[in-house]
């Protein structure tokens, strides 16, 4: 609603952000990127996220940091990491992960909510993993696409077509909220309501400790009360 004031905002402490570690064509990505990182600052929100330093992710940091906000990131020390995604110095709190799996568990697990912003297939993978956690029953963490200047149109038609084709619930059709600008996002994020759906498996989410090793973390973890067919 337009008429609440940021700063009354209380539901949510940390918000895990999945944007690109490129900055995009056009400049309303990088504009839509410091807003939302403003928007989580004047609602005294944290940020959690990738720990990436350059791109949409770095825009994003960057600005919650500059504004005093709380700025946790994840650090892969795993050989496969991709050198393009970290140039320069990250900012905040860092915490360092074995790997992919695990640094999305973390993400996920010091979050009260999600947010995506524009990116590429990892960005895409990510948010569509938190979706599918919530419609599984293992979170029920509000999730929210920023849809700048259109971007993901073509993404919500998919899944218009999967719902009238048979493949998603329509009661799962709002598991996730989307809108065009930051300020809109969260206040929809606020107001999540989470789906509820009897025929969802109760699931539970943990970290597994494994004998001589760090824990494992992510969805290889998960300890389920049923079998489901996916």
């Amino acid at each position: 609603m337009a008429g609440v004031a940021n700063t009354s905002c209380c539901r949510f402490k940390r918000v895990c952000v999945f944007c690109g570690s490129s900055i995009g064509n056009r400049e309303c990505y990088t504009d839509a990127a410091i807003e939302l990182g403003q928007e989580l600052v004047s609602r005294r929100l944290g940020l959690v996220y990738g720990g990436g330093s350059i791109g949409l992710m770095g825009l994003v940091s960057q600005a919650v940091h500059r504004g005093g906000g709380h700025v946790l990131g994840y650090s892969r020390t795993d050989h496969t990491r991709n050198s393009n995604e970290q140039r320069g110095e990250m900012v905040g709190e860092v915490k360092a992960v074995a790997d992919m799996h695990q640094r999305k568990a973390e993400m996920a697990r010091h979050s009260d909510c999600f947010i995506a912003l524009p990116g590429g297939y990892g960005t895409l993978e990510e948010l569509l993993e938190v979706i599918t956690w919530a419609q599984l029953g293992i979170h029920d963490k509000p999730v929210g696409l920023l849809n700048v200047d259109g971007y993901y149109n073509s993404l919500l038609s998919f899944i218009d077509k999967a719902v009238d084709d048979g493949f998603i619930k329509p009661s799962q059709r709002h598991i996730f909220v989307s809108a065009p600008n930051a300020n809109e996002l969260v206040q929809k994020l606020e107001e999540y309501v989470s789906v509820n759906d009897e025929t969802i498996a109760n699931l539970k989410w943990e970290v597994v400790e494994q004998k001589q090793s760090q824990p494992q973390v992510g969805f290889n973890a998960l300890q389920t009360t049923t079998e489901i067919a996916l």
